[in-house]
């Protein structure tokens, strides 16, 4: 019997040494995991940074973009006026009284 004592007791000892490189392994893994989280966490914060700027950027140029067409409106609206002053213009020659009309 004291043969299978012994062989019990190296199979507890491999037991435990396998035990103890698992446990270690674990640790060296949480410990890798948490640097990955944090590495994660950084650069999703400068990925937000980098968006804040982009959109200021957008924004800024949304802007210019209002400009101009308020610009293209105010052109447009200057136009309009001159024509319509033209138009009466025209208008006021046109009353000659040779109008025919057909019923």
């Amino acid at each position: 019997m004291s043969n299978r004592g012994e062989d019990l007791e190296s199979q507890v000892a491999e037991l435990q040494a396998a035990v103890d490189g698992l446990t270690e392994e674990l640790v060296e893994t949480k410990e890798r995991v948490r640097q990955l989280e944090e590495t994660t966490d950084s650069l999703e914060a400068d990925d937000g940074e980098a968006e804040s700027r982009t959109t200021a950027e957008q924004q800024a140029q949304a802007r210019g973009a209002e400009r101009r067409d308020a610009e293209f409106v105010a052109e447009r609206d200057d136009d309009a006026v001159e024509a319509a002053a033209e138009g009466e213009e025209e208008e006021s020659d046109d009353d000659d009284g040779d109008d025919i009309i057909v019923a």
